[in-house]
């Protein structure tokens, strides 16, 4: 039997932006276990509910991961407006989805920026980081702002934005598809991508599902499951949703379903747009939560499903709220798929998943 030894792996390492720390059990170069730890940026957020008003809150919210922040702000929202009976404008409903849509853009174009960067294809990222400034650019030019946006609250969303502007954001997005999808090319097809992703960290639908995975993870080993589908929102507009999925199940399905997913993203927003009603954009929310009511919903964020649980006491002071995110849901199946793997592919393992500690770590 090989001598086994434990190489402490993070918290801060130059290819991971997120602060994981990871104690690897090896055998010679290959890893037998790994044995997460988190913990080092746990802020207190979900505490905060106790000191602002739940109007107030969705700024909190925001803040919570900065990738994730609208999407954040809306599934907090969201919650809220059922914890009190709010109806929200239609038209409302379709810019948030237009907004969040844009937000899986500028979080899968940021993270297949950072996967290529990990095996060294810095040309690769670069490209993929300056088509995603496009998607910042409307963000400023549509909200003000470029990460956190400030643009959705409980009720619907701030202020509208004109059809014509929402025009010439399907024709910026059209434009961008033609270059993204040579960008995509090169991520599917090239040599020295599949050379580092096809057969690393593969995990099967049987422990997929085992483990309750969420989002493109769960989805690149074949899993049929998507949030969107159920039709929440403006989302029962689309003519048709179908989940991309992926049977490889490994590194390479992954990049593959992200990769796909940026397509399918820009479709929507394009239908979204030559769909959206006319009418006003927010609801004035009165009262105050009643004493003792519940409610959740659900969200599927860039890295998979977002639930989120909210409870009244009567006052404008929520008595909790809770977020499970697709990160906590994901960091079992991180730790199944480091079984057996190479020590040097251990960063790339953990990019694939595309964690969020932020978003885990509240």
């Amino acid at each position: 039997m090989a001598q086994r030894t434990v190489i402490p792996f993070g918290p801060h390492h130059p290819v991971l932006p997120e602060p994981i720390h990871l104690d690897l059990i090896v055998e010679d170069e290959t890893v037998v276990e790994a044995i997460p730890q988190i913990g080092f940026v746990h802020r207190g957020l979900e505490q905060l509910v106790k000191k602002h008003d739940y109007s107030t809150y969705v700024s909190v919210t925001e803040r919570i991961c900065g990738i994730c922040s609208f999407g954040h702000s809306l599934g907090y929202s969201e919650t809220v407006e059922v914890l009190m009976g709010v109806e929200v404008p239609r038209r409302a409903e379709f810019l948030r989805a237009i907004h969040f849509e844009m937000s899986r853009l500028h979080s899968h174009l940021l993270w297949m920026g950072l996967l290529a960067d990990a095996f060294g294809f810095e040309n690769l990222f670069m490209q993929c980081w300056k088509l995603r400034e496009q998607i910042l650019d409307i963000f400023e030019s549509t909200t003000g702002g470029r990460i956190i946006l400030s643009y959705c609250n409980v009720g619907g969303v701030y202020h509208d934005i004109e059809n014509s502007e929402l025009a010439g954001i399907v024709s910026i997005l059209m434009g961008m598809r033609s270059e993204y999808k040579k960008l995509a090319k090169a991520f599917l097809n090239d040599y020295s991508v599949k050379n580092r992703l096809v057969g690393v960290g593969y995990l099967s639908k049987q422990d997929a599902i085992d483990l309750c995975l969420v989002g493109p993870f769960a989805r690149a080993s074949g899993i049929d499951e998507d949030v969107r589908r159920f039709g929440h929102g403006a989302y029962d507009a689309l003519a048709e949703f179908v989940p991309t999925t992926s049977d490889e199940g490994d590194g390479y399905g992954r990049c593959k379903v992200r990769a796909d997913e940026v397509l399918q993203s820009i479709d929507i927003i394009a239908e979204l747009v030559s769909k959206i009603p006319d009418g006003e954009v927010m609801t004035k929310v009165r009262g105050n939560p009643a004493a003792g009511s519940v409610a959740v919903s659900r969200l599927e964020q860039p890295r998979g499903e977002c639930f989120y649980y909210a409870k009244g006491n009567g006052t404008k002071f929520l008595d909790r709220f809770r977020i499970r995110t697709p990160t906590s849901q994901n960091i079992g199946g991180m730790t199944k798929i480091m079984q057996g793997c190479e020590l040097a592919d251990v960063p790339l393992n953990v990019l694939t998943i595309d964690p969020c500690i932020s978003c885990s770590e509240r």
